[in-house]
């Protein structure tokens, strides 16, 4: 029965584990140690990063041009060859320094695990490395120490643990070593358990442990983690397609074109010559580094928003995202405890605004600040509490030092007006009473004038039975049973609403009472609903995902109840929607054919939110997991971009994410979404753009080799186009800002081709109207000598791309988007011009690329006939508009 302990009573797991009161032996302990080997957590082969670095050669269009480069050098082209080989290691470099902060998932759950433990072992308490723990060892936990394995609780006294990093739930979990449970029950309900890593934030208990090292739950995270496969993303199944076809495409032309050459009388080695040139010309060089320092522009662009990007190709996937599955806890809520509501015995009810732990940030309206009933309902919620408030004024934010729930009751009492700090100080201390399951209440004395005062909190039904009379309109009335069936009517209509309820209680007394008598002859004072509310912003943002066609997705280990009312909140249920919790998940077979219509996911699993993200995926959705705890590691891996929380976020989980929100917003998201939308944008316009002056460049050599010219530019011209003229307009364009109404589309199809029909036309009609131009400027020319010939042919084509950039920044026509609006744009072109009168004018170039002086009348020929083109789209442009 290995993983039911929670089914079976501590006696017989300490039977199973040939383990007793005592512990084991260090003999014993060894032979253990020996075979189940030490309590850690085994890490996946790591890649070197020079087996990193040259996978940055596997690319397909890569693989091309080192061809080339071969080919080239081996005809003596060692220039080309030389810049071919350049870029291409500028491409490796930069995809090398953005992804040599490889996974680390495993060593950041290592960091999670206890250093030293504290086990009884031959009848005595020891310390011992963690590491060193074998099941069937008795271990001790307090407030504050995390549990080094599994155990089985074998004793507790008033034992709360914090498993958030594991459950998702908000709230610690309280712990009774003889709770009776199914052995289907959920970790999170698992009242008999303490998993390793979770930490103890009250009390103290004695456990036996069941599983170390890769067995524990936080092992077999750890196994998920590694298990997951990383998927390329859109884009680069894109660029790949893109590059074998380009690279086919290539090889065909050149063989037709070698073949046309010879049947024409050409020479072999001259159509040799003519071929590689043309092969050059076929595959964009640039693409691949402009591709890559797009997507880093972007991730400035994003880090400037709260998005951190940490694997490249991610940048604009999130933009294709039609689907994000988000954790509850601290992502759409703040994971901050808050009272929302105040019921008064009486029937009087009263709101409390705001959200967190900054007290100035609401108020509790209903009932005036001195009122008295109120005033000693929050009195007690002060003083029958151990919690305290933090405030750091560097991050100008408070937090609890203590129990979340009781530190909410801190906000609350200031909010109306309290300071617990005063009143600790004024009414000092006599007793305490803890909280335990049985009684499931806590009652602290304090002296109070000259006698005492009984401040009792706890769970209503409970508090009920110890009261006798309630505060209404400042005066002690008896409780009669129709009395108590209002209080739990109230009760109820909170719980309904997913609020937690504490009921609230005093006594005054003239002489101490002790621990058996505190608790009786109470006056019942009112209730008071916490819950962790959603985000501020958070509703807003699903609204704005909703727009661009977008789900939001909740997915929590929280309860049905809560999520449900945190769903309602945030406008995630919807008509037809549904939640389903983690023991539904695992009755059925195909989830993608209901996952479609399911809005929250409750109560699962890490297994279960690997098994959604699944069938999201199988239904064709890109989806983004966004989430902070350690469960969520291993979907946020699997997904086609994860999103880890930078403040609450643990290590695991930002190691495993693609994109990291430093602000814990979810509004970061959407705005993150954005940028990913609109650099995806300009990566097409990119594309579209370097893929248009090649075929460009392929016309104008094919037509001219098929009509019995030769070849009017050489393979260095052709290279020197693609890796640096055509280079700064496509990167120009991954400056252009969002076009407008980008958050108002939907969903881009990641399974269409970059290049759809419309951009196919687009390049077809510009390739053919540039080869057409230059060919017909070099015709005319010929006449003069056939270097200026090729130099008019070469400079044509040149300023043909440049000039052709600036349409290329939008489709809508250029004086709406700005002439002057991306400068980065314009510093290109004319740095292309630039450039281009210095190869036709200086000396040296003119040897280096076999280029010949032009005169006025030439240039000004090449240059208007270049800028037909960009003329002729815009008007183009206005006339559709």
């Amino acid at each position: 029965m290995d993983g039911w302990h929670h089914a079976q009573t501590a006696a017989k797991v300490l039977k199973e584990q040939e383990s007793g009161a005592n512990g084991l032996t260090e003999e014993e302990a060894s032979r253990r140690l020996e075979k189940h080997g030490k309590n850690a957590l085994k890490e996946a082969p790591r890649e070197s990063p020079l087996t990193m670095f040259l996978g940055q050669f596997k690319d397909f269009m890569i693989l091309l041009l080192l061809a080339a480069a071969a080919v080239s050098a081996a005809l003596g082209e060692t220039i080309d060859a030389a810049a071919i080989v350049a870029i291409v290691i500028l491409n490796a470099i930069i995809g090398f320094t953005q992804e040599y902060r490889a996974d680390k998932a495993i060593r950041a759950l290592k960091a999670l695990a206890a250093p030293k433990a504290r086990v009884i072992r031959d009848g005595s308490e020891k310390h011992i490395d963690a590491s060193e723990i074998v099941p069937g060892d008795v271990i001790l936990i307090e407030e504050g120490d995390r549990a080094p394995a599994d155990c089985r609780l074998l004793e507790t006294v008033e034992f709360s643990i914090d498993e958030a990093l594991l459950t998702g739930e908000s709230k610690p979990s309280r712990k009774d070593a003889d709770a009776a449970l199914n052995a289907d029950a959920p970790i999170a309900e698992r009242r008999n358990m303490a998993y390793a890593g979770t930490v103890a934030v009250r009390g103290r208990a004695k456990a036996v442990v069941v599983a170390t090292g890769m067995q524990t739950e936080m092992g077999k995270i750890a196994g998920l983690v590694q298990a997951t496969k990383a998927e390329d993303t859109p884009l680069q199944q894109q660029l790949e397609a893109l590059g074998k076809f380009l690279g086919t495409a290539a090889l065909v032309i050149c063989g037709i074109v070698f073949l046309v050459g010879l049947w024409r009388g050409f020479p072999p080695l001259e159509m040799f010559m003519t071929a590689v040139s043309l092969a050059v010309a076929a595959i964009p060089e640039g693409l691949p580094a402009v591709v890559t320092i797009t997507l880093a522009i972007g991730v400035q662009r994003m880090a400037s928003r709260n998005a951190i990007i940490r694997k490249l190709p991610a940048v604009e996937t999130l933009g294709a995202a039609t689907a994000i599955c988000s954790d509850k806890t601290g992502t759409l809520t703040k994971n901050e405890m808050t009272v929302r509501e105040i019921w008064l015995a009486g029937g009087r009810h009263c709101r409390v605004t705001g959200e967190g732990y900054e007290a100035t940030h609401g108020e509790i309206e209903g009932v005036a600040k001195n009122d008295e009933q109120l005033g000693i309902l929050l009195e007690t919620a002060c003083l029958c509490n151990n919690a305290s408030l933090i405030f750091d004024d560097k991050k100008k934010k408070a937090s609890v030092a203590g129990d979340p729930t009781e530190g909410c009751l801190l906000v609350a009492a200031e909010k109306g007006g309290l300071d617990y700090e005063e009143l600790r100080e004024k009414y000092a201390f006599a007793l305490e009473v803890p909280f335990s399951s049985e009684r499931r209440m806590m009652t602290v004395v304090r002296q109070h004038g000259k006698g005492y005062r009984v401040y009792s909190k706890g769970a209503p039904e409970a508090m009920l039975e110890k009261c006798t009379h309630a505060l209404e309109g400042g005066k002690r009335v008896r409780l009669g049973e129709e009395e108590k069936k209002r209080i739990l009517e109230a009760n109820g209509g909170m719980a309904r609403k997913a609020l937690r309820v504490l009921a609230f209680a005093y006594r005054d007394a003239a002489a101490k009472p002790t621990a058996t008598d505190a608790e009786t002859e109470l006056t019942f004072t009112g209730l008071a609903g916490m819950m962790d509310p959603p985000r501020p912003e958070a509703k807003q943002a699903v609204e704005l995902c909703k727009q661009a066609g977008i789900r939001v997705v909740m997915i929590t280990g929280d309860n049905p109840e809560t999520a449900a009312a945190i769903g309602r909140e945030l406008g995630l249920l919807s008509e037809g929607s549904r939640i389903m919790t983690g023991r539904e998940l695992d009755e059925i077979k195909d989830l993608a054919q209901v996952a479609g219509s399911v809005a929250i996911y409750a109560r699962v699993s890490p297994e279960h939110k690997l098994r959604i993200v699944d069938a999201l995926k199988e239904n064709g959705e890109i989806v983004a997991m966004t989430g902070d705890g350690v469960n969520d590691a291993p979907a946020i891996k699997r997904a086609d971009i994860g999103i880890a929380m930078g403040i609450t976020g643990t290590d695991v989980t930002k190691e495993a994410g693609s994109m990291i929100i430093t602000d814990d917003n979810f509004a970061s998201i959407v705005a993150a979404i954005e940028e990913g939308r609109t650099i995806y944008a300009n990566i097409v316009k990119a594309v579209t753009y370097l893929v248009s002056c090649n075929i460009g460049e392929i016309l104008t050599i094919f037509t001219a080799v098929a009509v019995g010219l030769p070849s009017p530019l050489t393979a260095l011209q052709i290279l020197w186009m693609n890796l640096a003229t055509d280079a700064a307009p496509a990167l120009a364009l991954a400056m252009e800002p969002a076009e407008k109404g980008v958050m108002r589309q939907k969903p881009r199809n990641p399974k269409k081709p970059i290049l759809g029909m419309h951009n196919a036309a687009r390049i077809a009609l510009v390739g053919a109207w540039v080869a057409a131009g230059t060919l017909a400027v070099y015709w005319l020319s010929l006449p003069k000598g056939a270097a200026v010939a090729e130099t008019m042919a070469f400079t044509t084509i040149i300023f043909f791309q440049l000039f052709y950039a600036l349409d290329c920044r939008s489709e809508r026509p250029l004086h709406e988007v700005g002439f002057m609006s991306n400068k980065w744009m314009l510093a290109a072109v004319l740095g292309g011009v630039a450039l281009q009168l210095v190869i036709v004018y200086t000396p040296f170039a003119e040897i280096l690329f076999k280029t010949a002086e032009l005169g006025f009348a030439d240039l000004a020929l090449a240059t208007l006939t270049a800028a037909s083109l960009p003329i002729a789209l815009q008007i183009g442009k206005m006339v559709k508009k």
